[in-house]
Protein backbone atom coordinates (compact mmCIF):
# COMPACT_ATOMS: atom_id res chain seq x y z
CA UNK A 1 0.00 0.00 0.00
CA UNK A 2 1.40 3.37 -0.97
CA UNK A 3 1.71 6.30 1.39
CA UNK A 4 -0.80 9.12 1.19
CA UNK A 5 -0.06 12.80 1.61
CA UNK A 6 -1.95 12.78 4.93
CA UNK A 7 0.62 10.25 6.24
CA UNK A 8 3.59 12.58 5.71
CA UNK A 9 2.25 16.16 5.73
CA UNK A 10 2.61 18.68 8.51
CA UNK A 11 -0.97 19.13 9.79
CA UNK A 12 -2.64 22.34 10.95
CA UNK A 13 -0.79 24.78 8.71
CA UNK A 14 0.11 28.20 10.03
CA UNK A 15 -1.81 30.90 8.18
CA UNK A 16 -2.11 34.67 8.08
CA UNK A 17 -4.65 36.94 6.41
CA UNK A 18 -3.52 38.53 3.17
CA UNK A 19 -3.46 41.90 4.94
CA UNK A 20 -0.81 40.74 7.46
CA UNK A 21 2.56 42.45 7.24
CA UNK A 22 5.79 40.64 6.51
CA UNK A 23 6.80 41.20 10.13
CA UNK A 24 3.64 39.45 11.32
CA UNK A 25 4.23 36.52 8.96
CA UNK A 26 7.87 36.23 10.06
CA UNK A 27 6.83 36.28 13.70
CA UNK A 28 4.34 33.46 13.08
CA UNK A 29 7.06 31.46 11.32
CA UNK A 30 9.44 31.98 14.22
CA UNK A 31 6.95 30.96 16.91
CA UNK A 32 5.82 27.88 14.96
CA UNK A 33 9.39 27.05 13.84
CA UNK A 34 8.36 26.79 10.18
CA UNK A 35 9.61 28.37 6.97
CA UNK A 36 6.26 29.10 5.35
CA UNK A 37 2.74 30.29 6.08
CA UNK A 38 -0.40 30.10 4.03
CA UNK A 39 -1.98 33.37 2.99
CA UNK A 40 -5.75 33.52 3.41
CA UNK A 41 -8.43 35.59 1.73
CA UNK A 42 -11.21 35.14 4.28
CA UNK A 43 -10.90 31.39 4.96
CA UNK A 44 -9.62 30.42 1.50
CA UNK A 45 -5.94 29.82 0.80
CA UNK A 46 -4.90 32.34 -1.84
CA UNK A 47 -1.13 32.19 -1.50
CA UNK A 48 1.93 30.88 0.23
CA UNK A 49 4.83 32.90 1.59
CA UNK A 50 8.19 31.56 2.69
CA UNK A 51 11.02 32.95 4.73
CA UNK A 52 13.00 33.08 1.50
CA UNK A 53 10.25 35.13 -0.20
CA UNK A 54 10.46 37.68 2.59
CA UNK A 55 14.21 38.05 2.16
CA UNK A 56 14.57 37.80 -1.62
CA UNK A 57 11.35 39.43 -2.81
CA UNK A 58 11.01 42.08 -0.12
CA UNK A 59 14.03 42.86 2.04
CA UNK A 60 16.49 42.66 -0.87
CA UNK A 61 14.24 45.01 -2.85
CA UNK A 62 14.15 47.46 0.08
CA UNK A 63 10.47 46.93 0.89
CA UNK A 64 9.51 47.89 4.42
CA UNK A 65 8.60 44.68 6.24
CA UNK A 66 6.41 46.54 8.71
CA UNK A 67 4.37 48.14 5.90
CA UNK A 68 4.41 45.51 3.13
CA UNK A 69 1.59 42.96 3.18
CA UNK A 70 2.08 39.28 2.50
CA UNK A 71 -0.36 39.62 -0.39
CA UNK A 72 2.13 41.89 -2.17
CA UNK A 73 4.91 39.32 -2.34
CA UNK A 74 3.47 35.85 -1.77
CA UNK A 75 3.17 33.22 -4.47
CA UNK A 76 -0.42 33.37 -5.67
CA UNK A 77 -0.21 30.61 -8.26
CA UNK A 78 -0.90 27.85 -5.75
CA UNK A 79 -0.79 24.21 -6.58
CA UNK A 80 -2.42 22.01 -3.96
CA UNK A 81 -3.23 18.38 -3.32
CA UNK A 82 -5.95 16.63 -1.33
CA UNK A 83 -4.78 14.64 1.69
CA UNK A 84 -5.80 11.33 0.12
CA UNK A 85 -3.41 11.81 -2.83
CA UNK A 86 -0.56 9.38 -3.23
CA UNK A 87 2.78 10.94 -2.25
CA UNK A 88 4.02 10.29 -5.79
CA UNK A 89 1.40 12.78 -7.01
CA UNK A 90 2.78 15.44 -4.65
CA UNK A 91 6.31 14.56 -5.69
CA UNK A 92 5.44 14.92 -9.39
CA UNK A 93 3.72 18.28 -8.78
CA UNK A 94 6.75 19.60 -6.94
CA UNK A 95 9.01 18.55 -9.77
CA UNK A 96 6.69 19.94 -12.47
CA UNK A 97 6.12 23.28 -10.74
CA UNK A 98 9.60 23.60 -9.15
CA UNK A 99 8.21 24.14 -5.66
CA UNK A 100 9.36 22.83 -2.29
CA UNK A 101 6.03 22.96 -0.46
CA UNK A 102 2.43 22.25 -1.42
CA UNK A 103 -0.66 23.12 0.61
CA UNK A 104 -2.91 20.17 1.36
CA UNK A 105 -6.53 21.18 0.84
CA UNK A 106 -9.62 19.06 1.52
CA UNK A 107 -13.05 20.42 0.62
CA UNK A 108 -11.69 23.95 0.33
CA UNK A 109 -10.01 23.88 3.75
CA UNK A 110 -6.24 23.88 4.23
CA UNK A 111 -5.45 20.88 6.42
CA UNK A 112 -1.69 20.69 6.03
CA UNK A 113 1.44 21.36 4.04
CA UNK A 114 3.61 18.72 2.44
CA UNK A 115 7.25 19.59 1.86
CA UNK A 116 10.09 18.22 -0.16
CA UNK A 117 11.65 17.19 3.15
CA UNK A 118 8.50 15.28 4.16
CA UNK A 119 8.65 13.36 0.91
CA UNK A 120 12.38 12.68 1.28
CA UNK A 121 11.86 11.22 4.74
CA UNK A 122 9.02 9.00 3.44
CA UNK A 123 10.67 7.88 0.21
CA UNK A 124 14.34 7.60 1.20
CA UNK A 125 14.89 7.95 4.95
CA UNK A 126 18.63 7.40 4.59
CA UNK A 127 19.12 10.30 2.15
CA UNK A 128 20.97 13.44 3.09
CA UNK A 129 17.83 15.52 2.52
CA UNK A 130 15.86 13.25 4.86
CA UNK A 131 18.55 13.56 7.53
CA UNK A 132 18.59 17.34 7.26
CA UNK A 133 14.78 17.56 7.20
CA UNK A 134 14.43 15.38 10.29
CA UNK A 135 17.13 17.22 12.28
CA UNK A 136 16.15 19.65 15.03
CA UNK A 137 16.31 23.32 14.04
CA UNK A 138 19.40 25.43 14.50
CA UNK A 139 18.67 28.07 17.08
Amino acid sequence: MSLKVRDVMSPAPIAVPKTATLVEAAQRMRVADVGDVLVLDDDRACGLITDRDIVVRAIAMNYRPDKTTVDEICSHDLVSVPSDSDIDVANALMRERSVRRIPVIDNGVAVGVVSLGDLAIAKDPSSTLADISAAPPNT
